[in-house]
């Protein structure tokens, strides 16, 4: 027994050991609890951003880019909100090309000095048709399916259209 604080109050010792253990145990399981807790949302959030990002090009439905008259031959329009630029080629017809390098996914801005879009990460150079002009990416920037409907432009974001090379059949004539 020990004297606590001169009152005369006789505690054991293993009391006084046993209740700040079972303190420090409750203590350590909430913490425990709330780590968990914790590692599950960040994980969430984590998997969610990372999900929503796959699918960043999918879903995100039709675009009307506006009047075919809007768009002169041989011009490359920005569509940030739908990340593609749409191309109106010298013939007249139509390429809406996806804004990202096919080498590591870079963002390639139109140079419209040069007439090519170029990777600012690792050089790659593209054609206004999407066609690479030099490396290190090996494939045409991707598609995005375009109609003309009622003399509007209208660009389909729903599905990439993955292409090795330019072909004439992948441009949409007025």
């Amino acid at each position: 027994m020990v004297s606590w604080c001169g009152h005369g109050i006789g505690v054991a010792v293993a009391d006084i050991d046993e209740g700040r253990r079972s303190f420090l145990s409750r203590i350590a399981a909430l913490l425990g609890t709330v780590a968990v807790f914790e590692a599950g949302w960040i994980g969430a959030t984590f998997l969610g951003r990372r999900r929503s990002r796959a699918s960043s090009v999918e879903g995100r439905g039709t675009r009307i880019a506006g009047p075919v008259e809007r768009f002169e031959a041989g011009s490359v329009t920005a569509f940030r909100e739908g990340h593609f630029y749409l191309v109106r080629l010298e013939d007249g017809g139509f390429l809406a090309l996806h804004r990202k390098c096919t080498h590591l996914g870079c963002t390639v801005p139109w140079i419209a000095d040069e007439q090519r879009f170029t990777c600012p990460c690792h050089a790659s150079a593209f054609d206004i048709r999407g066609d690479v002009l030099s490396a290190p990416a090996t494939r045409a920037l991707e598609l995005f399916a375009v109609r003309i409907d009622n003399g509007m432009v209208i660009v389909d974001t729903d599905k990439l259209i993955r292409r090795a090379a330019f072909e004439s059949d992948q441009v949409t004539r007025v």
